[in-house]
Parts: structure tokens; sequence; C-alpha cells
């Protein structure tokens, strides 16, 4: 019988348990999360990762290619690139993949929409950091502008990702935690989380100025910017809610900025 060989993922304090049989994918994977390596003892969620051949040609990798679906209890994700079933009652799943760590990056980061949708949370398209005990989120398209204003961050700026931002709602205030889901500086974020300070939606300019944003442009932006993949109009509902609920406790501005660290003194 073949050995199994664990390690458990923990984003947002929130562990789930893989499984495999290669041991040399397990030490990629740790390789891949360090920093977000929790105990395996107490997992919410656990998932076997079956690893197959890569497929001859590569498939599709991209994200109008997935599907996540719920059928029976179950969720169906599936992609050009791996295979996964979730049962969230049981807590258990199955991940078929090459053995590759972007895949199952893509599998966790779909199992935490899901999740945090029942929750008041979501993942946005956003860079975000931790001053002064404070969480600030940094959003937009691609090119707006969230790697740039990571990389200009000073040296009391912890970073918890440059990308992907984890939100959450724990008795009623909103936290951003720290993420290993890296972009363009591939560093990988602080396993830590603070309280919501505010919101930026970014706008490169000539000068360093913060504007306000009325409610409805508010929701309009952080909903596009929100990631969910799931076709299920009960979880849609709940992040709809979520989202007004967040807009309504989060101020939430719009940052005109130059590439220069000076913007960095209008953030607190």
């Amino acid at each position: 019988m073949s050995e199994n060989h664990e390690i458990a993922v923990e984003i947002g304090g929130l562990p789930i348990l893989l499984r495999t049989q290669d041991g040399s994918f397990r030490d990629m994977l740790a390789d891949r999360y360090a920093g977000f390596v929790g105990s395996p003892s107490r997992p919410r969620f656990e998932f076997d990762v079956d690893l197959v051949a890569p497929s001859e040609p590569p498939q599709s990798e991209s994200e109008n290619d997935l599907r996540v679906e719920l059928q029976n209890g179950t969720w169906r994700l599936q992609r050009g690139d791996f295979n996964a079933h979730w049962n969230p009652e049981a807590g258990r799943g199955r991940v078929r993949q090459s053995p590759n760590p972007y895949s199952i990056d893509s599998v966790l980061r779909i199992v935490h929409t899901l999740i945090l949708a029942k929750e008041g949370g979501f993942l946005l398209h956003a860079a975000s950091v931790v001053r002064n005990g404070r969480a600030f989120l940094f959003s937009g398209v691609s090119g707006a502008g969230k790697t740039t204003i990571s990389r200009l961050a000073p040296p009391d700026v912890t970073l918890l990702t440059d990308e992907i931002s984890y939100v959450r709602r724990a008795s009623g205030v909103y936290r951003a935690c720290g993420t290993p889901f890296a972009g363009e500086l591939h560093r990988v974020g602080e396993n830590c989380s603070a309280p919501l300070g505010a919101l930026f939606f970014l706008t490169k300019a000539s000068e360093n100025r913060i504007d306000s944003i009325d409610p409805p442009q508010a929701m309009h932006l952080l909903l596009r910017n929100i990631l969910f993949f799931a076709e299920d109009a009960e979880l849609v509902k709940m992040l709809f809610g979520s989202a007004c609920d967040f807009v309504e406790n989060v101020p939430v501005r719009r940052l005109n900025f130059t590439p220069d660290s000076r913007v960095w003194e209008l953030i607190q």
C-alpha cells in the first residue's frame, strides 16, 4: 500500500488538508505555501490529490473554461488542467490534476470563495497591506497599479498580497488576511490579518489625491473585482448582500496616484 503524505494549507485561519501519495509533490506544496502550513491534526476540510500525467497537447487553463456547479450537495470543479469534487457537509473532496502547484492553487481559491460567500466574505482582485494596525486594500483592473503601490510601500508596511486579497467578516468586523497567491512581485504575503481601514480603487494620475466614491459606484466597482466562479443563484445573492454590507461599513475611496512613494503619506 502506498504511503500518504499530508500537508495542511491554512489561509484566512481556515486549514485545508491536502493528501497525496507522492512525497515530492507534498514537498513542492510545502515550499509553495511556506508560511501558510498549519497543523494537519484538525483540518476543516480534506482533499485527496490524485496526480496524473500532463495531457498532450496542454489543455487550456483559462478561467473562461472553468465550470463550478453544485450537484446533489457536491461541488464539481472542472477546468482543462484539473477535475475536482467537494462535499462541504462531509468535509471531503478529491482533486485529479497533473503534478504542478498552479492547479491546486486554483482549486483552493475556488473553495475559499464558496466558503467565504456563506460567511460574509470574499476574495478580491486587490493588493492589501497592514499599516499601524489596520489593513488597506488597493483594487483595480489589470494595470491599475496594484503591483506598483505594493512595490512603493515603506518599511513599516506589511504586505498581505499584491494580487488576491482575502476579506472575511468576524464578529461584525471586516478583516483582510494574508494569502500565498502572489502577483507580479512574486512575493508571498505575510500570514497575518488586521481590521480593514479602507478600500481604495486605484487610478494613475499626475498627482496624489483621495476622492470620495458614492455608494452605487462603490458597489459597482466592488462587484466587478470580486472573484466568484460558481453558477449558483443562492450564493450570488449572499455575495451581493455581503458587498452591500461591506460598502456600508468600510470606507471606499478612489486613490489617484503617481508612481512615487509619497503616495503613502496619504495612507495612514
